[in-house]
């Protein structure tokens, strides 16, 4: 049965957001993941918050509340790097570049390479918002790797260096409030009817 999520936040007026951040709730199909021998199973996406398959994730309306000109950074692991193309062009965006590479400074096994790093994508709706801020934004974040899948701030702080004066969303957000960002995702405060959404795509 297709997820119906909840609606997504609509600014006053015409203005529509010109800066959209997303990490979005890759599903992994259950399958679990270990830091390594004699760690045990840390736990996997799905034991830490409700995943969400690529198909339900392209029905999010995302067109609706981006502006004509606006930028989408999305955060896409290694074995979702296709579905996170597939699904900015879903979104209504067009695939530019890499913005952010994210050096955890921890490694964990893989199938080929030991993983270290995670790619914040960006895509392209229009032009490049206007007026832009700092145009020395670099793109390597060397940070630590925190709890499940909570990204550095440092990425948002650059994003807001390069675009300082555009509204900007946050999607599948972890914090409850960031000074000059609208916040949607499991863990905000919702109405009832959101918070029956995560709740049914936890069964």
């Amino acid at each position: 049965m297709p997820v119906e999520f909840p609606p997504l936040p609509q600014r006053y007026g015409d203005a529509r957001y010109a800066i959209i951040y997303a990490d979005p709730p890759w599903d992994y199909k259950g399958q679990l993941q270990h830091a390594g021998p004699g760690s045990g199973d840390s736990g996997g996406a799905a034991r830490h918050y409700p995943t969400v398959k690529l198909s339900d994730l392209k029905r999010l309306d995302v067109n609706s509340i981006a502006a004509d000109d606006a930028l989408l950074f999305m955060w896409a692991t290694s074995p979702h790097l296709d579905q996170a193309i597939v699904l900015g062009q879903a979104w209504g965006f067009q695939w530019a570049t890499v913005a952010f590479v994210w050096d955890k400074q921890r490694v964990n096994p893989g199938f080929y390479t030991m993983s270290q790093c995670e790619l914040c994508l960006v895509f392209k709706r229009g032009r490049i918002p206007a007026p832009r801020g700092a145009r020395n934004v670099r793109q390597l974040v060397s940070e630590p790797r925190g709890e499940h899948s909570r990204k550095p701030d440092e990425v948002r702080r650059r994003i807001e260096a390069m675009f300082p004066k555009q509204h900007k969303i946050e999607l599948f957000a972890r914090d409850a409030h960031v000074p000059g960002w609208d916040l949607w995702g499991e863990e905000m405060p919702h109405r009832q009817t959101q918070r029956s959404f995560w709740e049914a795509a936890r069964r």
